[in-house]
């Protein structure tokens, strides 16, 4: 018996959440091609456990990248204790927003100031913002309660604030 078709399904829930789960496997990674690596990885696992037509509900895919991410980590982490030499990577050249180049100096400015925040800020910042999961999803993404995830996230918009005034916007 055939199986449905359900390339086109998928493809139009990658085209929607594709670019929301790049910016967080790269806010995940050192490099953008660590964080396109980790991307296809977990959506290669998700995909494997989820075979829904339409895709997997978001919050699944970001905690999969997490997780990848996590495990890319220690595999770095392992090998450079092996081999006796780190690697510094300049994060500084990376940019973690595509966009016109008229909005190139607003981007650096808040990329910059997004560098500042806390990691547990910054995690909950990129999964409210640009994942747009619920308070509810980032907690069970993060292994955290909701309430954690609001705070970190009314406290990462406080620091934004004081970092960012519209002058710099």
């Amino acid at each position: 018996m055939d199986m449905p078709d359900n390339r086109p399904l998928w493809k139009a829930w990658f085209s929607t959440y594709g670019p929301r789960f790049l910016l967080f496997a790269r806010q995940q990674t050192k490099t953008l091609s660590d964080a396109e690596d980790v991307l296809q990885e977990a959506i290669v696992r998700v995909w494997k456990n989820h075979k829904a037509h339409g895709g997997p509900e978001p919050a699944i895919v970001f905690q999969a990248i997490r997780h990848t991410a996590i495990d890319l980590g220690r595999r770095d982490s392992r090998r450079a204790n092996r081999e006796q030499k780190a690697l510094e990577f300049d994060l500084s050249e990376d940019n973690w927003f595509q966009c016109p180049l008229e909005e190139q100096e607003r981007n650096h400015s808040l990329q910059e100031a997004m560098k500042n925040l806390p990691n547990e800020q910054r995690e909950v910042l990129v999964l409210k913002i640009w994942g747009e999961l619920t308070f509810e999803e980032i907690g069970k993404t993060l292994g955290i309660s909701a309430n954690t995830a609001a705070s970190r996230y009314r406290y990462a918009l406080g620091a934004l604030r004081k970092i960012l005034t519209p002058a710099t916007l």
